[in-house]
């Protein structure tokens, strides 16, 4: 291919792609094919010489696009939406089309720069205090196994990347019983093992952990010869939007001298929102590790995470490496491929500087406001049919449900609706039963998208029932 061809391609798959956008309405939600069913209308074996672009295409809409769910659609009401606003695509096209490698401050300036910007953007739309800097990491995942590694590295005094983990006694990791799958494999993959990673109940206001069971764990651990390395804090858990008390886990961890990681990265992109800062993020500014995702709520297509650090030395002190080919001579630069685990990088803040320009904070904050409304009142209108329960109240816009019947049943129900294609949910555990979830964040989302799950789950629950 040619870049004439190219040109023209481009041209066809642009108008191609709002076309997509703009019928997403018309679609079911969730792919319908079978397991194997896309597999099976692929060759065997790659081809020897080239085909044209028409053809690829042609097999493109009529193989692939059968087999997708639907992420960008406005009533994808499961797990957290992976956003992808407009003008974030725009300039993820342009980070393409250049094609960069931005591990290294010398291997393309502006990546670096306008990454630092970004972040300070961010820390001000947060209501972060001064002092915090960060990095954009792929996703929350490698955010946390970052911070976890700190913490690992900081409780042996650094020594634990030179010479291993035998013989250092068992680290230990504390954490709300609602946190993310992440958390555990981050305590895998960091060697200090899923034994070692000590779940605190939630059982105060919005399901936070209790404080003084924290403490009574961090006391019951250190006791028994064990090391306490680190707290976990959650703004927003997956599961039904758990929060925890972020002062008074603040306070025991600042007492006992353990580094602090905070997951918000659903929840977080919220707090660009006062009035939001005020009810869930009062006390957030102390931690020393925080991560959210602008891929999810706030419009940036994925991937996209942001980590906050109150002090960066800790993680550089635990990450970086530098050989000589990497290291820049002649002047002290920022090297944001020491602060993360992979070496390679994108030019991700890009997308985030389209998107802030072009929708403004306030923007943005209006599409979040609306979300959380919108979810209250749908959260209201199932409350009312006949023997439906609303298990967890609305934490900004995710709320969990049941309807009548066993855990087989609400299963049943979730598999329904889906089968249906005009709404995608999912189902969760919560306090020993299952529920279905419900979580209103895709960016083009309107009130009738959402009121309109109402009518969905009514009329698939009468077919069952």
């Amino acid at each position: 291919m040619d870049w004439d061809e190219y040109a023209h391609w481009g041209k066809k798959i642009a108008d191609w792609s709002a076309e997509y956008h703009k019928g997403l309405r018309d679609q079911p939600v969730r792919a319908q094919t079978a397991y194997g069913e896309i597999a099976a209308q692929l060759p065997k074996a790659p081809p020897e010489g080239g085909e044209q672009m028409e053809a690829i295409m042609a097999d493109f809409e009529d193989i692939v696009m059968p087999g997708i769910t639907h992420w960008q659609h406005p009533r994808f009401f499961a797990y957290f939406n992976s956003n992808a606003a407009a003008p974030s695509m725009l300039a993820e096209l342009l980070v393409t089309t250049i094609a960069a490698q931005c591990m290294l401050w010398q291997t393309s300036p502006a990546a670096t720069e306008v990454e630092g910007v970004m972040i300070e953007w961010l820390r001000q739309a947060m209501g972060l205090q001064a002092g915090y800097t960060g990095v954009i990491q792929d996703s929350a995942s490698s955010a946390t196994l970052s911070a976890v590694l700190t913490m690992r590295e900081r409780a042996l005094g650094y020594t634990g990347n030179q010479d291993g983990l035998n013989g250092k006694g068992n680290l230990r990791i504390y954490c709300s019983e609602q946190v993310h799958s992440s958390i555990d494999r981050a305590c895998w993959v960091a060697g200090i093992g899923q034994a070692n990673l000590v779940k605190i109940a939630g059982t105060c206001k919005r399901f936070s952990m209790a404080a003084d069971a924290l403490q009574a764990a961090i006391d019951a651990d250190r006791a028994a010869g064990h090391t306490p390395a680190g707290i976990i804090a959650i703004t927003g858990g997956t599961g039904i939007g758990a929060c925890d008390d972020l002062g008074a886990i603040l306070r025991v961890a600042q007492a006992e001298d353990l580094y602090t990681h905070l997951d918000a990265a659903w929840a977080g992109a919220a707090m660009i929102v006062p009035e939001f800062q005020q009810d869930f993020w009062a006390d957030v500014n102390g931690y020393d590790s925080i991560v959210f995702n602008p891929h999810k709520w706030l419009g940036a297509n994925f991937d996209c995470s942001v980590q906050f650090l109150r002090d960066a030395q800790p993680q550089l002190n635990t990450l970086k490496i530098e050989p000589e080919y990497l290291k820049t001579t002649g002047e002290t630069v920022v090297n944001y491929s020491e602060w993360t685990i992979p070496l390679g990088r994108r030019f991700r803040a890009l997308k985030l500087w389209f998107l802030i320009r072009s929708y403004g904070l306030e923007g943005l904050r209006t599409r979040i406001r609306n979300h959380v409304l919108w979810a209250g009142e749908l959260c209201d209108a199932l409350r009312g049919l006949d023997g439906f329960e609303i298990v967890t109240e609305p934490i900004l816009s995710l709320f969990s449900f049941r309807c009548p019947g066993d855990d087989d049943m609400q299963q049943r129900l979730v598999d329904a609706i889906n089968d249906d294609g005009r709404i995608y949910i999912t189902q969760g555990a919560f306090d020993g039963r299952k529920i279905i979830r419900f979580t209103v964040g895709q960016f083009d989302t309107t009130r009738d998208d959402v009121m309109m799950a109402h009518s969905v789950i009514k009329e698939v629950w009468e077919t069952l029932s």
